[in-house]
């Protein structure tokens, strides 16, 4: 299967797509940049500029100024960049790029506080290679990048899976004298532990004892989660203790840190003991306490628990995340209670949140295989008709209701609208493909997935992983289970529970075969 992914470029710097359009790739050498992009404004007439803001106004007839106006005059720099920073804003981030063209067209180019909202903006958004593009544009123009800017395209890069171009972020900024800060290391240490690189997480915090970094509750949360996805939760509910002898108060992170423990082990009266305490200290639990909760009782079979605590966070308020939907619909679909997914539906209706009232019909739709929304195309058009303008975490909630199915070309087909909005394949989604292939018993294309995230320079988790070997198992290829299971191992990444019960499963059917 060939998987041929492009990326629309708004900006005029050429970039060779074998270097993947980054100066990281690239160490320090701008020569693919067009020299063009460093020329001042006064080779331009402004009989030139009046022509080209003109056309620009045609071509774009509905095209508003937040601070100006349509009236044709020749508009300021610094006009144009407030309305580029009012566009980042307000998460247009089209229409600011669409006026960076415009910018660009004219002679002049964005200044420094306009480079940090574009780039913050494409990194929110996916929009990594655009992002990398300004950066590069920003150096050529002689800025020197704050550490606001490096944490801002180390966090879109890690976001996708970019390991190899985030660390080379944080060598650029040694070279040019940048300290990481707080942020920075918060933003390593939240990658480090989702990817499962116990070794890495462990290094970044040594490094923030060594800096007089203070570890604070979002560093203690993560070590929390280290400690339980190795199957040491015993030691991260004793880390509490520490927690309180060091002077550092019980905040939500680790609060939701110490429910999400339990309730992955089984111990569901003790982490609704811990949320209740949450509660009582005033505490507000937010939707990921909520999700945590309500996921834990979907998996150990208590829908009734499941669904009271659900009700009950409408209740207080809190927008339902799409991301539980498919717990709870697998859950009651398999017991044949349609009539409760149906009552769910409306009172998500009557307590006002249509908008993910669609999301839930859509997600029963494609569980139920009713086909009105067997097509990814039709799904997206309804989310739009609806006033919904598709997320990357959207995408991924969509193409995990397919691959849970088994429908693999309906998953690849949300990859390809996802990737016709502007959005980049990140780590997630590529893995939820994975996971597709490996449920329709297709190993070796689930395969060419993890082969194509090796070769285009994102970096593999442990979901990764995992994944791929529950496709083996799956094919009954077992074989292959315990070299998946080395692989992971020397890339850096440490093996969870699930992975180790994998390997061990792999292998005594290894042993039963001799």
């Amino acid at each position: 299967m060939k998987f041929a992914w492009e990326c629309k470029m708004y900006l005029g710097s050429s970039v060779p797509p074998s270097t993947h359009g980054s100066f990281f790739t690239l160490g320090t050498n701008q020569s693919h940049l067009k020299p063009l992009c460093c020329f001042t404004t006064h080779n331009y007439n402004s009989r030139v500029k009046q022509i080209v803001s003109t056309e620009f106004i045609k071509e774009n007839p509905n095209f508003k100024y937040p601070f100006g106006s349509n009236s044709g005059e020749e508009l300021s720099t610094e006009l144009h960049n407030q309305t580029i920073q009012g566009y980042c804003k307000s998460g247009d981030v089209d229409k600011a790029m669409k006026l960076v063209a415009h910018l660009e067209s004219l002679g002049f180019h964005p200044n420094y506080i306009s480079y940090g909202f574009l780039i913050e903006s494409l990194g929110r958004v996916g929009r990594t290679l655009e992002a990398d593009a300004l950066f590069q544009e920003m150096l050529c123009f002689g800025y020197k990048p704050r550490i606001r800017l490096f944490n801002a395209l180390l966090k879109g890069f890690l976001r996708k899976g970019l390991l190899e171009l985030a660390v080379k972020v944080v060598v650029l900024m040694d070279q040019m004298g940048v300290r990481k800060d707080q942020e920075t290391y918060e933003i390593l240490l939240d990658y480090y532990v989702n990817a499962g690189r116990l070794e890495d997480t462990w290094m970044v915090i040594n490094e923030m004892k060594k800096n007089g970094i203070q570890l604070n509750s979002f560093v203690y949360s993560k070590v929390i989660r280290i400690y339980r996805d190795n199957g040491m939760w015993r030691k991260a509910i004793g880390l509490v203790e520490e927690i309180r002898e060091k002077g550092i108060s019980l905040d939500r992170q680790i609060y939701n840190s110490i429910i999400d423990t339990f309730g992955k082990y089984g111990e569901l009266g003790e982490a609704l003991q811990v949320f209740e305490k949450m509660k009582q200290e005033s505490i507000m639990p937010d939707i990921t306490t909520w999700n945590s909760l309500i996921r834990w009782h979907c998996k150990v079979g208590d829908l009734a628990k499941a669904l009271e605590l659900f009700t009950e966070m409408q209740e207080q308020g809190l927008y339902p995340d799409p991301k539980i939907f498919m717990n709870l619909i697998s859950r009651l679909g398999e017991l044949g209670k349609w009539d409760v997914i149906k009552k769910n539906f409306e009172n998500m209706n009557c307590r006002g949140h249509q908008e993910v009232g669609t999301i839930y019909a859509i997600l029963a739709d494609i569980y139920g295989q009713y086909g009105r929304f067997h097509d990814a195309e039709n799904c997206i058009s309804a989310l739009k008709s609806e006033g919904l303008l598709p997320s990357a975490s959207m995408f991924c909630v969509l193409a995990n209701a397919y691959a849970q199915q088994g429908f693999c070309e309906q998953t690849v087909k949300v990859l390809q609208l996802m990737e016709a909005e502007g959005i980049e394949p990140n780590i997630v989604m590529l893995n939820v493909l994975i996971n597709a292939f490996g449920i329709a018993g297709r190993h070796e294309e689930a395969l060419s997935i993890y082969q194509h995230i090796r070769e285009s320079g994102i970096s593999p988790d442990v979901v990764t992983y995992s994944t791929l070997m529950k496709a083996f198992i799956r094919a009954k290829k077992f074989d292959k289970v315990p070299e998946i299971y080395k692989e992971m191992e020397s890339y850096g990444c440490t093996p969870d529970r699930k992975a180790r019960q994998m390997l061990q499963t792999a292998l005594m059917v290894l042993r039963q075969k001799q």
